[in-house]
């Protein structure tokens, strides 16, 4: 009886396998088909861009549109508005006259100490 149950143990473990194998077999071809249907769309998502570009060169070496007439041209009126900012910029720039007016503080603290007329 132990020999019947053994085998028949190892049966199952044998048909387990095999199912498991068919179940991988399965889920391979599964991914598999995912990534064909993936890369045929790529592949024609490009070719239609392809195209399209290839249309919008050879409309522009063909000549088929009008060059434009029209060509900028400024005046001095275009400069002369005063800007309008939002707000304070977040950087003050520095004062050029820094040591004058060390100088002058200077002067104003001590004694005059000059002789005069």
């Amino acid at each position: 009886m132990e020999d019947e149950s053994s085998l028949r143990n190892g049966e199952d473990k044998h048909e387990d396998d095999e199912e498991d194998q068919v179940k991988m077999e399965k889920f391979y071809a599964l991914i598999r088909s995912f990534r064909e249907a993936r890369n045929y769309y790529k592949r024609k998502e490009l070719n239609e861009l392809e195209k399209k570009n290839k249309n919008k060169k050879m409309k522009r070496v063909g000549g088929d549109e009008q060059p434009s007439s029209w060509v900028p041209k400024f005046e001095r009126e275009d400069f002369t508005e005063d800007v309008e900012f939002r707000r304070p910029p977040l950087i003050f720039p520095s004062p050029c006259n820094k040591e004058e007016n060390k100088k002058a503080g200077e002067d104003e603290g001590d004694l005059d100490l000059k002789l005069t007329l």
